[in-house]
């Protein structure tokens, strides 16, 4: 019984066939990789919020705090080993839609005729492709590389995730407008963008007012924008869902070749 299973699967990597093995939905895909850290988020809140609030609203300036910060809240013990875990597990998916997103883009500028906006739409796209690749690897840096553990290199890996996810998002606005106008996504995705920006000039400020003047709840206020950008920054990602409703991830055998460079 096992030679002839054997030999059925000869037969049909060797025909012309088309064979699928494994089909998964790319809008559940999706979705699941950025509920895997949002649910992972929201528990290290909770839990630290309830049994370690000395420990997350600790300050350097020792002032009135009610708001943790994300990096307080995911790096304490045991919440920051279930958050490690779970943006560990949502790198490879990221990875996945990033090289999917950039396929879908280079075959609708492989179909205009403008050479000047071809060239631009191509510009655009790779300059999105990598500033996504490096916002997950900053993600990556600032997740395994605690506020408690080396404040100095968290702090900076965390500016690069930052300027990395602003740049990204303001890349693919701009991609969008130039090639995909009317998309559904992209008026979402332009709606997020300016709540980072403006969450991003109050993440500055409060930050200062904690950091040289010490005032009172400037922390706090420093966190809510933080959780304004970080929840903005999935909902920008998890768009991908409304230009990608019913498609499919499929691995097999005899399926056309493509290529996308």
């Amino acid at each position: 019984m096992l030679d002839s299973a054997a030999n059925m699967e000869l037969n049909n990597v060797g025909s012309n066939k088309i064979y699928v093995y494994l089909a998964l939905s790319f809008r559940r895909l999706c979705l699941a990789t950025v509920g895997l850290p949002l649910a992972s988020l929201l528990f290290c809140f909770v839990t630290a919020y309830i049994f370690q609030q000395d420990d997350i609203h600790e300050t350097h300036c020792k002032v009135y705090n009610i708001l943790p910060s994300i990096s307080a809240i995911t790096g304490v013990s045991p919440q920051r080993y279930l958050w490690r875990v779970s943006i560990a597990l949502h790198i490879g998916p990221r990875l996945v839609i990033a090289s999917v997103y950039h396929s879908y883009y280079y075959n609708i500028l492989k179909s205009i005729e403008d050479v000047p906006l071809k060239i631009m739409g191509s510009r655009l796209l790779n300059l999105c492709y990598w500033l996504n690749i490096a916002e997950v690897a900053a993600l990556s840096g600032v997740t395994y590389v605690s506020n408690r553990e080396n404040y100095s290199v968290h702090e900076k890996i965390f500016i690069v995730f930052m300027i990395s996810s602003l740049m990204y998002m303001l890349t693919a606005v701009r991609l969008g407008r130039l090639i995909t106008p009317k998309a559904q996504s992209l008026q979402y995705k332009q709606a997020l963008l300016v709540m980072s920006l403006v969450s991003t000039i109050g993440l500055i400020i409060f930050f200062l007012k904690h950091r040289l003047l010490c005032h009172d709840l400037a922390f706090s206020w420093f966190s809510l924008c933080e959780y304004v950008i970080a929840f903005a920054n999935m909902g920008f990602h998890v768009t991908v869902v409304l230009d990608f409703p019913m498609e499919q991830l499929v691995v097999g055998h005899g399926l056309p070749a493509t290529k996308t460079d």
